[in-house]
């Protein structure tokens, strides 16, 4: 989920655990591959902190290589690793799905793991979130705490299914509403993102959802300039101004990190396509602005909490019950 490395230097690097792995165990070494690097504040240091915690609560020694996006970076990578005795390889991103897949029979002692893709194979898991609802519960404050009836999307790419729960939630909570939408066609080009940016605003947009992990923090930060709010992606972007910020749409990957590697400790890591959502407890909201009355607050939750247990966002509830 990341933009095109050039230049980059391929690091390959070992984080040693303070002791060494139960050998009874099926967990003995983990690798993760990432496509950009460990250090841009979004969803490379996501996944990083994701191995960082399999390290210490399993006790077993990690790696991990960055830079990684063709098909021949990760082959090789993938030998690195199996060189090494790594049998859990995370690919963090979507990139690395087509390649697993392919490569994944040679190496029948290792389990392959990416994000967001359609994949193939007995030892290879794609983790995909389902993102409609958390973007249908940020849309739904959005649409609260518009002033001027008009909101905006800049998404990265049209299948993301947080836009059009954003969408959805915005219209549910406020059928005056108008969303504008905008795609970048990029995970990470804040300049793009930007010439979006002010086009919306000529319309007078004064909510905005960047949907993407590597401009989000640049529209957000110009939102925060001009006065304007924002409903932050991926991470709990509060930081940036308790009163730009109305909540956030999180994903929590370094816990999903860990539970994958006990499933896959248990054995019960299946192969092919895994969903996951609310109940799950890797998917929330972050913290609200307090612009954003206690009140307003209360209900979302309530509805969060019946989401959970149905599986059924408000519209639909309403629906079922004509």
């Amino acid at each position: 989920m990341k933009k095109p490395i050039g230049l980059f230097l391929l690091v390959f690097l070992f984080l040693a655990a303070c002791g060494q792995p139960n050998p009874d165990t099926q967990l003995q070494k983990v690798g993760m591959l990432v496509p950009d690097t460990i250090s841009d504040q979004v969803w490379g240091t996501k996944g990083y902190k994701g191995l960082l915690r399999i390290q210490s609560e399993f006790n077993v020694d990690v790696f991990y290589q960055e830079g990684i996006i063709s098909e021949d970076a990760i082959k090789k990578a993938v030998k690195d690793f199996e060189k090494e005795g790594i049998n859990l390889i995370f690919g963090h991103g979507s990139e690395y799905a087509q390649v697993f897949s392919d490569i994944a029979e040679e190496y029948s002692d290792i389990h392959f793991v990416c994000f967001n893709s359609d994949v193939s194979g007995n030892n290879v898991t794609s983790l995909n979130f389902n993102a409609n609802a958390m973007g249908f519960f940020g849309g739904m404050i959005a649409g609260k705490m518009s002033q001027t009836n008009n909101l905006g999307i800049i998404a990265a790419f049209e299948w993301q299914p947080e836009v059009n729960g954003f969408f959805e939630g915005v219209l549910y909570e406020n059928p005056d509403a108008t969303v504008y939408i905008e795609y970048t066609q990029d995970w990470d080009n804040p300049e793009i993102a930007s010439v979006k940016l002010e086009r919306m605003l000529e319309k007078e947009v004064d909510i905005v959802y960047p949907a993407g992990d590597g401009f989000n923090i640049p529209v957000i930060n110009t939102l925060k300039d001009k006065g304007l709010y924002a409903i932050g992606f991926v991470s709990d972007q509060s930081d940036l101004g308790e009163n730009t910020v109305l909540t956030s749409t999180v994903q929590h990957v370094p816990e999903l990190y860990v539970l994958v590697a006990k499933r896959f400790l248990a054995g019960e890591l299946n192969s092919g396509n895994i969903y996951f959502d609310f109940e799950d407890e890797v998917i929330s909201l972050g913290t609200y602005s307090p612009l954003v009355s206690k009140e307003y607050q209360e209900e979302i939750n309530k509805h969060i909490a019946v989401y959970k247990e149905s599986g059924l966002l408000p519209n639909q509830l309403e629906s079922g019950s004509d």
